[in-house]
């Protein structure tokens, strides 16, 4: 069963990648008192994501700043290598760019797809969310693998 608003954010431990290579960053470090945007996508250097998605973050991060906004965090069914290399293609500084890499946080949330046609396995849904305090206060779950609601622009009407 999906998440819905008024739900709290699964506790699960998820990787980033750090000085020393790749390390454990847990849910509750990500998202405990703090305004937290997150947003999944299927797969890190795919075409939509690369090309609208993750860019959507990139040029409104600093207007997400302003809404109060800690952290915005961009997750994938992708290990913490990759998420690292794709947000420093995408010029992705301002954000935190963490792997999934087992679906921990995509099956929690109930928010996974299977990809394997694809040649993917078992990926994330594409959506966006707001959570205070590990509190999920907005949701936008994109349906049949498009884009549209799930836009950092989408996110700034709902903060």
């Amino acid at each position: 069963m999906a998440v819905q608003v008024g739900d709290s954010i699964p506790d699960v431990t998820l990787k980033i990648m750090g000085e020393k290579g790749p390390q454990d960053i847990t849910t509750a470090d990500i998202f405990s008192g703090k305004k937290v945007v997150l947003f999944a996508v299927p797969g890190a250097f795919t075409p939509t994501c690369s090309a609208a998605h993750l860019p959507s973050y990139v040029v409104n991060a600093d207007k997400l700043k302003e809404k109060g906004v800690d952290s915005i965090v961009c997750t994938s069914v992708n290990d913490p290598f990759v998420m690292d290399a794709w947000g420093k293609a995408g010029n992705a500084e301002a954000l935190m760019m963490v792997g999934d890499h087992e679906g921990a946080l995509a099956n929690g949330m109930g928010l996974t797809m299977d990809a394997s046609g694809a040649g993917l396995g078992i990926r994330s849904v594409r959506y966006s969310l707001v959570a205070e305090d590990g509190k999920i206060t907005a949701l936008n779950v994109e349906k049949g693998g498009v884009y549209e609601v799930s836009s950092a622009e989408a996110i700034l009407e709902a903060l």
